[in-house]
């Protein structure tokens, strides 16, 4: 019975490798551990479960790495290159355009102020971006991706003492540009985003964050005028404010179908593409749920309070850490899905392939 024990624990440690190694391996690695066990052990030794636990997750490591390296997320990272470039870009003019243009709803005093260098930096480096990419300037448009990380590192991360606040809410933007660099990093080939996307797909991308801008600005631009007397009638919904219900409902409609054009423009692509875009974009989606809900706490004690309340080292490991992991189950979870479908697929096949009465 202690053998039986014994070889049941080996077994679920060497759960630990991937199914491929296993399946060539399990059964040879399994007899050398029970041939090298003592008389009466029913437990694997401490040294043992160190190698099989060690060796088996860089072998997870390894074989995640070579799926890395398929084509598909090649393409994945091509297309959600451009499409994050084309939404920092929209976030950029959005900000710059908020300091050039009057709102008639803001009090005296409370008007646009003058943009920076910074302000029109980013704007003109995230177009470059958007172009090097649809020309195939691959390496440059990474090149100024990882310039617009770093800017942030040089102009932001230095605030994190005095204003962590701040630093916290440009973070997803920061995951933003950070995905964007490294999907240009990906090899791929010359106007590869523009082979993929084909027209249709690529207007979607490119208009769709221009007219949400254009969208908002406008709603700006028209927002009822302040008044000290007598007030003004207006319907306010998530910061788009109309003086009647239904033109809000308009604006309202206009911004949902530039996000559904996106969101249609992606999924149209091949399944492969598709769930890997899904992926590389999750870790951004799951820091800003982290911020918004983990550390609403820590936002509003800090907003009233009226000191500094700095982060502990668990709440920093957090937002560090939320995205990469992400990042890796969600790649681990399209590799099971996408072998589950290819062994189902094997079996359709096997099963046409018999011939009938047998």
């Amino acid at each position: 019975m202690s053998s039986d024990d014994l070889e049941r624990r080996y077994r679920r440690l060497l759960a630990v490798y991937p199914w491929e190694h296993r399946r060539v391996y399990e059964d040879e690695m399994l007899a050398v551990l029970l041939a090298g066990a003592r008389s009466g052990q029913r437990r694997p030794a401490a040294a043992d479960v160190r190698n099989l636990v060690g060796a088996g997750l860089r072998a997870r490591l390894r074989v995640g790495a070579r799926g890395l390296t398929e084509p598909s997320w090649a393409d994945a990272a091509t297309v959600t290159s451009l499409l994050v470039g084309v939404v920092l870009l929209a976030l950029a003019g959005k900000a710059l355009l908020d300091q050039l243009v009057l709102a008639p709803s803001l009090p005296p005093g409370f008007g646009a102020s003058s943009p920076d260098l910074v302000d029109w930096l980013r704007v003109a480096g995230w177009a470059g971006v958007c172009a090097a990419v649809l020309v195939g300037w691959r390496w440059a448009a990474a090149g100024l991706a990882w310039a617009g990380v770093l800017g942030w590192g040089a102009l932001v991360a230095p605030q994190t003492s005095d204003n962590p606040t701040y630093v916290v809410d440009t973070l997803p933007q920061l995951a933003l540009a950070v995905v964007a660099a490294a999907a240009l990093t990906v090899p791929a080939p010359r106007r590869r985003a523009i082979a993929l996307l084909g027209v249709r797909r690529l207007l979607a991308l490119l208009l769709a964050p221009a007219a949400v801008v254009a969208l908002l600005v406008t709603n700006r631009v028209t927002s009822p005028a302040f008044a000290f007397v007598g007030g003004v009638s207006y319907q306010v919904l998530y910061g788009i404010e109309a003086s009647s219900e239904l033109v809000l409902w308009l604006y309202v409609a206009g911004l949902a179908a530039a996000a559904s054009a996106m969101v249609i423009a992606v999924a149209t692509l091949t399944p492969e593409v598709r769930r890997r875009i899904v992926v590389m974009l999750l870790p951004v989606a799951a820091l800003a749920l982290v911020i918004d809900s983990a550390l609403a706490g820590w936002a509003t004690s800090t907003m009233h309070m009226g000191h500094v309340i700095p982060l502990v080292p668990t709440q920093w490991a957090m937002l560090v850490l939320v995205a990469p992991v992400t990042f890796l189950a969600g790649a681990l979870l399209v590799r099971r899905r996408e072998e589950t479908l290819r062994m189902v697929a094997l079996g359709r096949n096997a099963d046409r392939e018999q011939p009938m009465g047998q």
